[in-house]
């Protein structure tokens, strides 16, 4: 074959294969509709199946680690009991007032009022309602409401039995589990056991438990002794115990008993004309008078921590647990020994005299290395009344002078690096931008004067200047940082503060640990009815440098140790302690109206390296006629924190606070004063012709502060008498003690000289240390 035959046989194969292959291809399929249903149908019934096969294991695995089922979880009291910090138990919510009923004594009548209006078909189902839970399903997509939620009765007496309402809890396990022992509670118990056991277990507010119990409690009678209206509201309560107290919210009561009411014309339970005829009658006829319940069962320990049992209450609410509705084991932080002492000092006049018991004290006392709330007073003379007014956290009371510290010079040692002697000028001035002129109680003037004086005499015009100096802003954000809250301040904040004992006790203690705030913490543990345990720590923030809390805590410790300084009265001498006085005085437009030593708040804050303690005095009712505090009585709180910090201290160790290594120590003019390494900060020595006698009493009063450590008991067995004694003298919270206040200088203002070099004056004796000595 030649060459060309054999190329054009070579084409021709091609042409024919590619023929044969176009001729051989069948048309694609177009798939019908059918069938496209029945393959995506196919799809999901498999991915149901799987979904169904994995949700039932894991259903399964769940159910296998539910607690078991017992008839004495059913049965037994839902309340929660709260211990303090040895373990010891304070008090157990609601115990002492609950009465069961028995299955054969529960009406016909609330049992048809329960189940119209929480589970109308509880005698259909088995345990877990299938056609509920779609129905809250939907109700949840669709946004339209119910009065029946998904959970049927059996699912909410397991709930109360074993597990907590917290809803965060809510978990998917939890769920599984509730579930799984609904089933097994409806296969091992009849209806109207199930419903009985509920009857006695739900909460039904005002610390109360089970319907008998609301029952007697409400209305005086036994559950079949209830009329229709009565039975109604009684059914409708534990859904939402506060909101339908009949006590305090006439309107949500009446509305809720309604609702039961239409539940059971809806359930074929009662006619439409019994209905009307229930809801003319009002919630409140036949209530008994609240005045007629009282808590003669509070234990004393409940009654010494009442205000801080109150607000432990309020901590589990605001944790997400309702401790009336579950079942928990509340560990606080609480120190029972502490918290007596308080109490016992607020109502006796064994350790302080009190002028009259219309007058008020409050207190709080943090572990400063934690934040743990260790006692708390919320008033005194309070009688037996059970979580009355806590003025340990009221804040609508300004706290004077202790706000220095927190608005004027901690922000000057933070943002400027001020040194302790930086000289501010006492003399004539208006607070920044107004034509208000600021003055002192005694509306003299000191002239030119250091940080760490004015501090320690609590002077009110160098406060604001350093304040003016640092700015609002800045101001604002170191408070804050110290766990208040304010949107804006004012130049009058320098020098007083709206704030309770609770906050003032947690910012003093970042000062106390070296720049640390924790915030306030009552809770520790928290266990509820299953076993499981969640234990809660305030992991802290460092709000300022060390430095700063050091240099602070230096000056606030002369406000005690030194002679001339307005927290002398706390004085133990060889005890290291820092503090500062604060007082509030009336506005000057009432002023004339009160003696010209009235004053309407008193405070002392104070701490150890083992105890923050802020405590508050005042009336509660300060612009009536005599509900002013005078000279002597203003003095009290110094009194009490003397008497307490010498009896809660002892066994405690006893050291000074440790300088950081960038403090140094420089000595002028006979006083030790504190600066930051790096910085330099002008001094100029003052000829002060009185205060000559001030400077060497200055030098003794740190002697004695960094002398030996004495013990503190023989201190402790005097306090009493020098308490009491301390309280018929008269100076006002700036003023000194009555040998200082011979030595206080004129108010002649005094314009100095500032070198730059601080050494450089001739007339300034420096001596300056090695910070790390």
């Amino acid at each position: 074959m030649t060459k060309q035959d054999q190329q054009y046989s070579r084409v021709a194969r091609r042409q024919q294969a590619a023929h044969k292959q176009k001729h051989s291809q069948q048309p694609k399929k177009k798939w019908s509709f059918k069938k496209i249903a029945v393959t995506v149908a196919l799809s999901l019934v498999a991915l149901i199946f799987v979904g169904f096969i994995g949700g039932s294991l894991l259903f399964f695995a769940y159910a296998k680690s539910a607690p078991a089922l017992t008839t004495s979880k059913l049965t037994s009291d839902s309340s929660t009991t709260i211990y303090d910090a040895k373990g010891h138990k304070i008090l157990t919510l609601g115990t002492e007032k609950r009465q069961a009923i028995k299955e054969q004594k529960v009406p016909q009548q609330l049992k048809d009022a329960i189940v119209s209006i929480e589970d109308k078909r509880f005698y259909k189902h088995h345990g877990v309602d299938p056609y509920r839970i779609m129905s809250a399903a939907v109700n949840d997509v669709t946004g339209s409401s119910s009065l029946q939620g998904g959970s049927t009765l059996d699912q909410q007496l397991i709930k109360l039995a074993y597990f907590s309402t917290k809803k965060s809890d809510q978990t998917l396990k939890r769920k599984a589990q509730e579930a799984w022992l609904a089933i097994k509670m409806d296969k091992q118990y009849s209806k109207d056991q199930i419903l009985t056991f509920y009857i006695n277990k739900v909460f039904m507010g005002n610390g109360i438990y089970g319907m008998q119990t609301a029952a007697e409690y409400y209305y005086g009678k036994h559950l079949s002794e209830l009329s229709l209206a009565q039975t109604a509201l009684i059914a409708g309560i534990p859904n939402a115990p506060s909101s339908y107290n009949p006590y305090s919210n006439v309107q949500l009561a009446t509305q809720r008993r309604n609702e039961v009411l239409n539940a059971m014309v809806a359930n074929k339970k009662i006619s439409a004309a019994q209905a009307a005829q229930a809801k003319a009658v009002s919630v409140t006829d036949g209530l008994v008078s609240q005045d007629a319940h009282t808590n003669s069962s509070q234990t004393k320990q409940a009654k010494w921590s009442d205000a801080y049992l109150k607000q432990v209450i309020k901590d589990l609410y605001d944790k997400g647990y309702d401790p009336y509705a579950s079942s928990l084991k509340v560990y606080t932080n609480l120190n029972l020994d502490i918290q007596k002492r308080l109490y016992d000092m607020a109502n006796t006049n064994e350790y302080v005299y009190y002028p009259d018991n219309k007058v008020q004290i409050a207190a709080t006392i943090i572990n400063p290395n934690n934040g743990k709330v260790l006692a708390m007073l919320g008033g005194r003379k309070n009688g037996d009344v059970t979580y009355g007014l806590n003025r340990a956290v009221q804040t609508s009371r300004t706290n004077g002078s202790t706000a220095k510290p927190l608005m004027d010079f901690g922000p000057a040692i933070e943002y400027l690096s001020w040194a302790t002697y930086h000289q501010l000028e006492d003399t004539e001035y208006n607070y920044p931008g107004t034509s208000i002129a600021l003055h002192d109680f005694d509306k003299a003037y000191k002239g030119t004067m250091t940080m760490q004086d004015a501090l320690m005499q609590s002077r009110n015009i160098p406060a604001i200047r350093a304040l003016a100096t640092v700015g609002l802003t800045r101001a604002r954000n170191f408070v804050n940082k110290l766990g208040f809250n304010y949107k804006s301040v004012e130049y009058s904040n320098g020098i007083g503060m709206p704030s309770s004992t609770l906050q003032n006790a947690a910012a003093y203690a970042a000062f106390d640990n070296g720049g640390t705030y924790y915030e306030p913490s009552y809770i520790n543990k928290v266990t509820i009815a299953d076993g499981e345990s969640k234990t809660y720590e305030s992991s802290g923030k460092q709000v300022m440098q060390a430095s700063t809390a050091y240099m602070i805590t230096y000056m606030l410790q002369q406000v005690i140790t030194n002679p001339s300084g307005t927290g002398y009265r706390a004085n133990i001498p060889g005890f290291y302690q820092a503090g500062k006085t604060g007082t509030n005085a009336y506005p000057d437009d009432i002023e004339t109206n009160f003696p010209d030593n009235a004053t309407m708040d008193s405070w002392f804050n104070a701490y150890t390296k083992h105890y923050s303690v802020s405590i508050w005095m005042g009336y509660d009712h300060p612009y009536r006629d005599a509900n002013y505090l005078d000279t002597a009585t203003a003095r009290i709180p110094i009194a009490f924190y003397k008497s307490l910090i010498a009896n809660i201290s002892q066994g405690k160790s006893n050291t000074n606070w440790k300088r950081p290594s960038n403090v140094y120590t420089k000595t002028l003019d006979g006083q030790k004063y504190l600066y930051l390494a790096g910085t330099s900060d002008p001094y100029t020595s003052q000829k002060k012709h009185s205060n000559s006698s001030t400077h060497s009493s200055n030098s003794v009063a740190h002697s004695q502060d960094t002398s030996s450590i004495s013990s503190l008991t023989t201190t402790s067995s005097v306090l009493s008498s020098s308490s009491s004694s301390s309280s018929s003298q008269s100076t006002a919270e700036s003023s000194s003690s009555s040998t200082a206040s011979a030595n206080t200088n004129s108010s002649q203002s005094q314009t100095p000289s500032q070198p730059s070099n601080p050494t450089s004056s001739a007339a300034t004796t420096t001596t300056t240390t090695n910070p790390n000595q």
